[in-house]
């Protein structure tokens, strides 16, 4: 029988997964009620929402159990994930790691034969960029495609995209770099969460999973693209700016150099945070030193989704005991559709991770669930740890500067 606490903690995360999809009312009441138009603002935040609802429960923990019951749950939850992910943000959003993106990007672009360049750039910031995920990360796969996305392709001041077009781009983004992490078992956190204990390696991964992923990433990006072709085909690329003409003919070589290697550093420590966030401490002091060289660091947006994903953890600590009894009773068959369905309301490492408890899974339920958690890491904001960044970078392309998440869930379905 769960407890109480564990009943609010569940009564607790339904009612945020329905704040997410009511952000526009509290915009809207922001309006209504100017008075108190600061707090309605505030939470009509995507981000803010689980953060806030973890407060509330943390407030009824002290109430139910007592001070040192609810200190013992915080202190126990790991918060590397969120700080790894405000951190692979900051670099990974700056100027330097930006300009080397979209170099890699228009190198491979230029490469694909009969296509106009706008179409090519687009399927491979929607297709190659996402399958970096397995080798640097999903955050930061994440976060290279949505800078490159947000000035490149949603940033067309003559022509704006259409909300199709828009919405569609990232449906197929969020979805994209959620099975994009495939291709090996150290880079995805719903793989971390099992490869140790079902024994699942590089071989494994490639040979189960990677060519499926590699073609499926293709045909979402190729769809988009062929779908929207007219669109696509009528962009023109930003014209070059004086900082572009500076990162190009007056920037030391030392400058994206430093940065390449904080990256490399940061992904290659995700795991110790005392390590990762001093490697990011150093770049802002490396970063203000050579201001004249960035443009403004996204430590608002990456300090938000770290919030969000915070609240995530705290209150995902709260849903083991339906979710376990839920995966429990399912066969392998079920657990895809399942655990598709399941990772649009919770976090698909989550998942995975109670899977990884349960004694003697066969094979094939073991992948299924697997499959099935990142399949379904497109569909809402939650699903997947990345997808708040994604988020946060590109909303103030949309219309009133908000994604809607029903206009993300209906765009992740196809490709989904």
């Amino acid at each position: 029988m769960p407890t109480l606490i564990e009943i609010i903690g569940a009564a607790l995360f339904g009612v945020a997964v329905l704040h997410t999809f009511s952000t526009k009312a509290f915009e809207r009441l922001a309006h209504v009620r100017p008075q108190h138009a600061g707090l309605f603002h505030l939470l009509g935040e995507v981000e803010v929402v689980f953060g806030f609802w973890a407060m509330v429960l943390m407030a009824l923990m002290l109430g139910v159990m007592g001070h040192d019951a609810t200190i013992h749950y915080i202190d126990t939850r790991n918060f590397t994930e969120p700080m790894f992910v405000f951190a692979i943000m900051v670099i990974a959003g700056s100027r330097p790691i930006g300009h080397l993106a979209l170099t890699g990007v228009q190198l491979v672009a230029r490469a694909l034969p009969f296509l106009p360049g706008s179409m090519a750039f687009y399927i491979v910031a929607l297709s190659v960029v996402p399958l970096l995920g397995s080798f640097i990360t999903e955050p930061a796969a994440m976060t290279l495609a949505a800078v490159l996305l947000r000035d490149r392709v949603y940033h067309q001041p003559l022509q704006p995209l259409s909300t199709r077009l828009k919405y569609a781009t990232l449906g197929v983004l969020f979805v994209n770099v959620s099975i994009g992490g495939l291709l090996t078992p150290y880079a995805a956190p719903p793989v971390l969460m099992v490869a140790k204990a079902w024994g699942w390696d590089l071989s494994f991964m490639l040979v189960t999973f990677g060519w499926k992923v590699a073609l499926a990433v293709s045909l979402n990006a190729v769809a988009a693209a062929v779908l929207f072709r007219h669109e696509l085909a009528a962009m023109r690329p930003p014209e070059p700016s004086v900082q572009s003409s500076q990162f190009q003919h007056g920037m030391p070589w030392i400058v994206p150099a430093v940065h390449a290697l904080l990256l490399a550093g940061v992904v290659v420590f995700s795991h110790h945070p005392a390590i990762f966030m001093g490697l990011l401490l150093f770049f802002l002091g490396f970063a203000q030193a050579y201001a004249r060289y960035q443009d403004r660091l996204i430590l608002r947006e990456g300090l938000l989704v770290a919030f969000f994903l915070a609240g995530l953890v705290v209150l995902g600590g709260q849903q083991q005991w339906w979710l376990e009894a839920l995966l429990g009773r399912m066969d392998a068959q079920g657990v895809y559709i399942g655990a598709t369905l399941l990772t649009a309301i919770t976090d698909n490492a989550a998942l995975t991770y109670l899977g990884s408890l349960v004694p003697g899974l066969s094979l094939d339920f073991k992948i299924a669930l697997v499959a099935g958690a990142v399949t379904g890491g497109g569909l809402t904001v939650i699903a997947n740890a990345p997808n708040p960044a994604g988020f946060a970078i590109l909303r103030d392309r949309f219309d009133d500067g908000a994604i809607h998440p029903l206009g993300l869930l209906l765009a992740a379905l196809p490709p989904t």
